[in-house]
C-alpha cells in the first residue's frame, strides 16, 4: 500500500480577516523569531497582498492580526500560522501520493486538503495529555460530489459546524485533478505528451485512484493515533458517494462508518441502463419546468430560433452559443431551486431579444457561466467513465438520446417549424455529448483525448461485489425518490447488493439536499444511526 507523505501545513481562524500562507525552509529558532518579527512589521501596514520577500514568502490580503508560529512535530522544515480570531481552525494540508498507486516509480502527485477542527480556547493551559486528546478527535472526511470539482472552504459547507459538534474533526479534500490537487486543464494535461499519454494520464482520475489516495493519507494522519481511532468516518456527496462505494469495496478496514447523500451509485448497471434511466426522470422534471413557466414553451423556442438564424453565438470567452448547447441547461432541473434556475436565464434572453433583437452581453455571460465545463473538465472528458467496468462508453448518453422522441434535436437535423410548435423543446440533464466539445474553448482542445477516452474499454472494476455483500462497515445512506442525477431505482437495486446498509429515503428533496437542507439530511442520517430497532 502506498502511503502519502504530508508535505506542508499552515493553519488559520475562520472568520478571520487574514489568510497568511508559505513555506520556509528550516531555520534555526532564533533566525526564525528575527524573521517573523520583521514579517510582521511588514505585513502590519500593508493593505493589500501580492508581494514577494526575497522568495520565500507571499502574503494575501495581510492585516494587523497577532500571530503565533510554531514547527510542525514531525516535520521541521514547516511552519505553522495560526490566527487568533474566528470560530473555526482551518489547517491547509498538503500531500505527496503515487501518481499510479500500482507503479509508484511513475512519479507522484501533489494532493490539497483542509483539516477544520473548532477554536477552543482553555480558562487553563491544558496538560499534555489533555492536549492530546484534543488534537487526536476521530476524522471525518467530506468527498466531493462530480467527477471534476474540489471542495469550497469549510465556511461555505453547512454541514461542517454538525459534524464538529458531534466530535469529529473534518477533513476536506480535493480529489486528484480538483481544486488545488494538482489540477487538471487542457495546459496541464498537454505537459503529460502526446494524446495517448494524456489519455493514460486521465485514466488514473477515477474512483479507484481516489480512495487510495484517501487510505494512504488516512494512515499518514493517524501515524500517532490510539489504535482505537486510526479508522475515520466518511461522508459522500452524489460522485463522492460513489467513491465511498469503491472504499467499501477495497479498504474497508480503514472506515469506521460511512454516509452519502444521493451517492447510492448504479454498480451493476452499464452506462446505457444508467442514461435510459436518467432521461425518463428529465423528461418528468422538463414537464414539470413548462407546467410551472408554460410561457417558457415559446420562450425557449425563440431563443432556439434566434441562435438558429445566427449560426451560432459567440460566447464572451471564445466559445459559441447553439441551440443544443441551450438545450443542455436543464442538468439544473435536478435541484433544488432549478427550474428557476432556468427560467431567469431564458427570462433574460427573451427580455433581450424583445427589446434589442440580439442577446446582450451580460445574458451571454449568465449563459456562459451555467453551460461551460471550461474550468472543470474532468467534468466533461471522465464523465461516463464513472459508470465503466470493462466496457467502454462510447458516448452512451448521446446514443441514448438520439433514440428518443423528445431529444431528437441531439442529433442535429432541425425540426420543421410546424412540429416545434405543437411541442416544447425538452432541455436534456445530467449527460455528456461530443458536440459540446466543440462549443468551448478548452474543451475544443481536448475532442481528441475525449473521444480516446470514450472509447476505451479497459477500465477496471470499481466495486467488488462479494466484499459488498460481506460489509461490516455501517452505511447510512440519504435516497431521493426524485433524483434526477442518480436514479432512485438503479440506487435501490444497489442498496440489494451492499449489506449493512439503512436508507432514509425521501420524495421531498433532491439530490443537492446536502447542501439546500443540510439540517434535514444530517437529522435523518444521524437518526438512523444513532437510533436502535428491536
Amino acid at each position: 500500500m502506498a502511503f502519502a507523505r504530508l508535505l506542508d501545513t499552515k493553519s488559520h481562524l475562520i472568520p478571520g480577516k487574514a489568510i497568511i500562507s508559505f513555506h520556509l525552509d528550516a531555520k534555526p529558532s532564533q533566525e526564525i523569531d528575527s524573521f517573523m518579527s520583521a514579517l510582521y512589521r511588514s505585513g502590519s501596514s500593508s493593505s493589500s497582498g501580492g508581494f514577494d520577500l526575497r522568495g520565500m514568502v507571499h502574503f494575501r490580503w495581510c492585516y494587523s492580526l497577532p500571530l503565533t508560529h510554531q514547527f510542525h512535530p514531525t516535520h521541521p522544515q514547516v511552519i505553522k500560522l495560526t490566527l487568533r480570531a474566528g470560530k473555526l481552525k482551518v489547517s491547509e494540508l498538503l500531500f505527496e501520493v503515487p501518481r499510479d498507486h500500482a507503479n509508484p516509480e511513475r512519479g507522484t502527485l501533489q494532493l490539497f486538503a483542509r483539516a477544520v477542527t473548532k477554536h477552543e480556547k482553555s480558562a487553563a493551559a491544558p496538560s499534555e495529555d489533555e492536549r492530546r486528546k484534543k488534537d487526536q478527535k476521530p476524522w471525518f472526511v467530506y468527498l466531493q460530489g462530480g467527477p471534476g470539482f474540489g471542495c469550497s472552504p469549510p465556511q461555505n459547507f453547512g454541514i461542517t459546524n454538525t459534524i464538529l459538534d458531534r466530535g469529529y474533526q473534518m477533513l476536506y479534500l480535493d480529489q486528484r485533478g480538483t481544486g488545488l490537487s494538482s489540477p487538471i486543464t487542457a495546459a496541464t494535461l498537454a505537459l503529460q505528451g502526446d494524446l495517448h499519454r494524456q489519455a493514460d494520464y486521465l485514466k488514473l482520475f477515477r474512483a479507484d485512484s481516489i480512495v487510495r489516495d484517501c487510505e494512504a493519507i488516512r494512515k499518514t494522519l493517524t501515524a500517532d493515533y490510539p489504535t482505537e481511532l486510526r479508522k475515520w468516518s466518511i461522508f459522500g456527496q452524489s460522485f463522492g458517494g460513489f467513491c465511498v462505494l469503491t472504499y467499501l469495496s477495497f479498504f474497508p478496514q480503514g472506515l469506521r462508518e460511512a454516509f452519502t447523500s444521493g451517492g447510492l451509485a448504479p454498480i451493476a448497471a452499464s452506462p446505457e441502463q444508467v442514461y435510459k434511466a436518467t432521461f425518463q426522470k428529465v423528461i418528468e422534471r422538463n414537464k414539470a419546468y413548462y407546467s410551472k413557466y408554460p410561457e417558457d414553451i415559446e420562450a425557449v423556442q425563440s431563443l432556439c430560433f434566434h441562435i438558429k438564424s445566427k449560426g451560432g453565438v459567440p460566447l464572451p470567452s471564445g466559445g459559441v452559443l447553439t441551440v443544443r448547447g441551450v438545450l443542455t441547461l436543464g442538468r439544473y432541473f435536478g435541484a433544488h431551486g432549478g427550474l428557476d434556475t432556468v427560467h431567469n436565464l431564458i427570462l433574460r434572453s427573451k427580455t433581450d431579444l424583445l427589446q434589442f433583437q440580439f442577446l446582450s452581453r451580460p445574458t451571454l455571460s449568465a449563459l456562459e457561466s451555467a453551460l461551460s465545463f471550461d474550468d472543470n473538465i474532468l467534468y466533461a472528458v471522465m464523465h461516463e467513465a464513472i459508470y465503466c467496468q470493462r466496457v467502454a462508453s462510447n458516448w452512451a448518453a448521446e446514443r441514448v438520446g438520439r433514440s428518443l422522441r423528445e431529444f431528437q434535436w441531439l442529433t442535429g437535423t432541425p425540426q420543421s417549424a410546424s412540429v416545434v410548435r405543437e411541442a416544447p423543446l425538452f432541455f436534456s440533464g445530467e449527460m455528456i455529448y461530443q458536440f459540446l466539445f466543440g462549443a468551448f474553448p478548452e474543451l475544443e482542445s481536448l475532442a481528441p483525448v475525449a473521444d480516446i477516452i470514450a472509447k476505451y474499454p479497459g477500465w477496471p472494476e470499481l466495486y467488488d461485489d462479494w466484499q459488498l455483500l460481506r460489509n461490516e462497515v455501517p452505511l447510512y445512506a440519504a435516497s431521493f425518490i426524485d433524483d434526477m442525477y442518480v436514479d432512485f431505482g438503479l440506487a435501490q437495486e444497489t442498496v440489494k447488493l451492499v449489506k449493512n446498509c439503512k436508507q432514509f429515503i425521501t420524495s421531498t428533496m433532491y439530490h443537492d439536499a446536502i447542501r439546500s437542507r443540510t439540517d434535514d439530511v444530517l437529522k435523518e442520517l444521524f437518526a438512523l444511526r444513532d437510533d436502535s430497532l428491536d
